[in-house]
């Protein structure tokens, strides 16, 4: 079983693998921290890889209350993993959903970032009908997973390696977390100041333009496209991109 940590009540699975500079990895929403095994093998020679379950997710607690899932509950909830593990910065990694948690997380927290490693994913909408639109058809997967249940999960080969206790969990975070409320991301996203590998599927097409539109932004930006990769490019292509992040970690400057 993995370990757990108490946060206000509400029980955040982890997995641990490894020891180093710590790499810490947010999976995308329904997905889980299993999406990463294929790194923490892979790293667990030099580094101390942490994968999580948002709340909602994988092992981790549903609380039975929409209000208690929210972009800064989860941001917080990935701070607090970090004192709890008594990481001072780690390199963050996140995916979809949690690469815009980790965006959140840095623009919040950037004393505790060393790098940052974001897959498919975008700093949200500055547009408001743009984003009523996202928030309309997040809430219709919402309904649509409470209806069908786990069958109905959409997303890539990330989804398919992830298994979860709550589809509720998973509705109340479509609804608290995957649903946007502000562009604070996307008006601050040019203020990240740390080493930033930006990596994007080639068929993951809802993400291309957001990776572009990052690299423009984010100074010194590295960037990455998979051939041939949909939006789990990490689960569908482990060597291709492990080389990748390994190329890039190793010209970060040592820690401390």
């Amino acid at each position: 079983t993995m370990p757990v940590m108490d946060r206000d009540g509400v029980g955040i699975s982890y997995e641990e693998t490894g020891s180093g500079p710590a790499i810490v990895c947010t999976h995308g929403w329904g997905a889980s921290a299993e999406m990463w095994r294929g790194q923490a093998e892979a790293f667990a020679d030099a580094y101390r890889v942490v994968a999580w379950d948002m709340r909602g997710h994988g092992q981790s607690d549903s609380p039975p209350d929409d209000a208690l899932y929210s972009r800064e509950l989860t941001v917080e909830d990935l701070r607090t993993l970090l004192d709890q593990l008594g990481i001072q910065r780690a390199v963050i990694m996140g995916h979809s959903l949690g690469g815009y948690m980790s965006l959140t997380f840095a623009l919040r927290h950037p004393e505790r970032i060393r790098a940052l490693v974001l897959q498919g994913c975008g700093p949200g909408y500055r547009n408001p009908s743009g984003r009523q639109q996202w928030n309309e058809s997040r809430h219709e997967r919402a309904k649509l997973i409470e209806e069908r249940g786990f069958d109905y999960n959409e997303g890539g080969a990330e989804v398919r390696v992830s298994s979860h206790r709550s589809t509720q969990g998973l509705a109340r975070s479509a609804r608290g977390m995957l649903t946007q409320h502000d562009s604070f991301v996307i008006d601050h996203v040019a203020e990240i100041a740390v080493p930033t590998l930006l990596l994007v599927g080639e068929d993951d097409a809802p993400f291309r333009n957001a990776i572009d539109y990052m690299e423009r932004k984010i100074a010194g930006a590295r960037k990455r496209i998979f051939a041939g990769a949909g939006h789990g490019a990490n689960v569908e292509q482990p060597e291709e991109f492990n080389a990748e992040l390994r190329a890039f970690l190793d010209a970060l400057p040592p820690e401390g």
